[in-house]
């Protein structure tokens, strides 16, 4: 199957922006650009899912479950997610885990009263930075940040808790999920060789990092998604550039131009299919 070009979906959110990303057209008036999604055509569910965010405010404190978790509750899997942080205004923080570890019946409370906000360790971030944020992480990404997502392909998402914000609340079944600990980074970052440096091994994908040379790749049925970050290039002979995602199975043949940044993601070994 030849590589395929991603369709792009705009997604607002009340924490969003106007302003985006080179490659992305700005928000018309009066609309706020949180995400921007890419997806397949079609009725096909890939096991990964790419995003860009765009965040003025900051978003909810929010948890996901792992893949039994969300089975259980009738999802096809669960969701591990890796952010790497584009651009970072001064001070911008995330929130990944607390900074103390403490019971559920006390996570609960604080998400009630409101002294959750105090409770996670909101962790300074800038530009370069790669975080991987497992399932049963409680978090929430900050006020101006610009960054990319790659996660479990699942619209599954519990907030504990949003600021006065108007909207549904998960307490039980997030509350359930949670794993009221500090955050343990868990990412490795390793020169591969070849232009290719791994950003993160998760347990369920792998996301490298390109930046030089031509790619021959013998991928099989394994679908990759090749996220073009800073520049173009040509994969199978197609062109590429930055804000696009590509879709890539089988034996493809990534060039990159010059200058250009891609980053490379695929599933990991310990994915069981939906």
């Amino acid at each position: 199957m030849p590589a395929t070009r991603l369709r792009t979906h705009r997604v607002a959110k009340p924490w969003g922006r106007q302003k985006l990303w080179p490659g992305f057209a700005d928000a018309a008036d009066g609309e706020l650009i949180g995400e921007i999604w890419f997806q397949t055509e079609g009725d096909e569910v890939p096991e990964l899912l790419v995003k860009y965010l765009f965040t003025s405010e900051k978003l909810s404190i929010q948890v996901h479950p792992d893949d039994t978790r969300a089975r259980a509750a009738g999802y096809p899997r669960g969701k591990d997610e890796v952010w790497v942080i584009l651009d970072a205004e001064p001070e911008a923080t995330i929130a990944l885990g607390l900074k103390a570890p403490t019971t559920r019946d006390h996570l609960r409370q604080s998400a009630l009263d409101g002294s959750i906000e105090q409770l996670v360790d909101w962790k300074p971030v800038k530009a370069g930075e790669v975080i991987y944020s497992a399932a049963g992480t409680v978090h929430a990404i900050g006020a101006g940040l610009t960054l990319i997502e790659v996660q479990q392909n699942v619209d599954l998402t519990y907030r504990l808790y949003d600021y006065g914000r108007p909207r549904e609340l998960h307490l039980d079944a997030g509350i359930a999920v949670s794993d009221p600990v500090p955050f343990t980074p868990s990412q490795v970052t390793r020169d591969a060789g070849d232009g290719r440096t791994i950003l993160t091994e998760g347990p369920k994908f792998v996301l490298e990092r390109w930046q030089d040379g031509t790619h021959s790749l013998a991928l099989g049925a394994i679908p990759a998604l090749l996220i073009p970050v800073v520049g173009g290039g040509t994969v199978d002979g197609q062109r590429w550039t930055a804000g696009e995602c590509w879709s890539v199975t089988g034996d493809t043949r990534v060039v990159l131009d010059a200058g250009a940044d891609v980053l490379f993601a695929y599933p990991g070994g310990d994915v069981v299919p939906a």
